[in-house]
């Protein structure tokens, strides 16, 4: 599978996409100083197509991210039944993240892909209530990964919606480091109570296992939770990797559309998530039984936007 290459020349920071497995931004390193930080993790032969593409890399989930609950809902007096993978399990992630996506335009430092239901995967249409449009265009700019998202309906129904990224961060940020000395920093102030991956509709604030908070040492967590409650920093919410043994942290920031944070502990690898969602798991099933929880509507022919940005910078005394 051709990957594509987007860079700085300025800074020497680069990037690498993988437009055949679901637009996957795989690869993101910044130098910095006498070192070159690999913010993305995943093997060095993902490019070839053999790993599962919700393993690595920033898997792009959409229309509903995470997991929907026996894969069955009800949208405008229709019942949906999604493939799962066996009896009593959940359909998960969405319908694009292991499909190709076409790139739209390129430039050497950009590359926008386009993914639509229809065209890109026809079997899945009759899965949702609606044909979607979703671009995703990635800017590499000094120290920075910019990612920018579009959302458009151009069926003649309704399109519910909702939006999240996987991205799987390595630690510890460099070879001088290691994971005992980094940490995870989320503003998130509440969680969803999971009962088999699924929220039972409460919100309760976070427990010491899953307050990040003031920080917590990534070597005592072990983390598969939806968090919310999040408080933005000014014009944004703003999470971090800090790893105290390098001097650098990771800051992952995002516009307020972004409403809960999904934290995950990969057992037996050195590599956390992080994941932003507009909506919790299993949201089209919390609308329906009244609970507010951001899912969205998309009328015929209407757009949306959102944005998330990485950024390695040194930790500030």
């Amino acid at each position: 599978m051709p990957a594509i290459t987007i860079k700085d020349d300025a800074s020497g920071s680069q990037a690498q996409v993988l437009p055949e497995l679901g637009f996957n931004l795989f690869q993101f390193s910044v130098p910095l100083k006498s070192t070159t930080i690999e913010v993305i993790d995943a093997p060095a032969d993902f490019a070839e197509g053999k790993e599962r593409p919700s393993r690595y890399g920033i898997p792009i989930l959409f229309p509903f991210p995470n997991r929907i609950k026996g894969g069955a809902y009800s949208w405008a007096g229709k019942d949906y039944q999604l493939p799962v993978p066996k009896p009593g399990a959940h359909a998960i992630h969405g319908f694009c993240l292991d499909r190709p996506w076409r790139v739209i335009d390129q430039t050497e430092n950009t590359v926008t892909g386009e993914f639509q239901l229809s065209k890109d995967a026809p079997e899945r249409l009759e899965l949702w209530p609606s044909d979607f449009v979703i671009r995703c265009t990635y800017l590499v700019r000094g120290n920075r990964l910019r990612s920018r998202f579009e959302f458009h309906n151009p069926g003649t129904e309704p399109l519910p919606w909702g939006f999240g990224t996987h991205a799987y961060f390595r630690v510890p940020l460099t070879d001088a480091s290691s994971v005992e000395h980094c940490l995870m920093v989320a503003p998130a102030f509440e969680q969803w109570p999971l009962n088999d991956f699924i929220p039972t509709g409460e919100r309760i604030p976070v427990t010491g296992a899953n307050n990040l908070t003031e920080g917590a040492y990534v070597t005592e967590l072990k983390l598969d939770d939806v968090l919310t409650g999040l408080t933005p920093d000014k014009d944004a919410l703003r999470c971090r990797i800090m790893d105290e043994g390098s001097g650098y942290q990771l800051v992952q920031e995002c516009d307020l559309r972004f409403r809960e944070l999904v934290v995950f502990t990969p057992p037996n690898r050195n590599a956390v998530c992080m994941e932003p969602y507009t909506c919790p798991t299993d949201a089209i099933n919390l609308t329906a039984r009244g609970i507010e929880c951001g899912w969205e509507v998309l009328d015929p022919g209407k757009s949306a936007t959102t944005w998330i940005d990485l950024c390695v910078e040194p930790i500030m005394a």
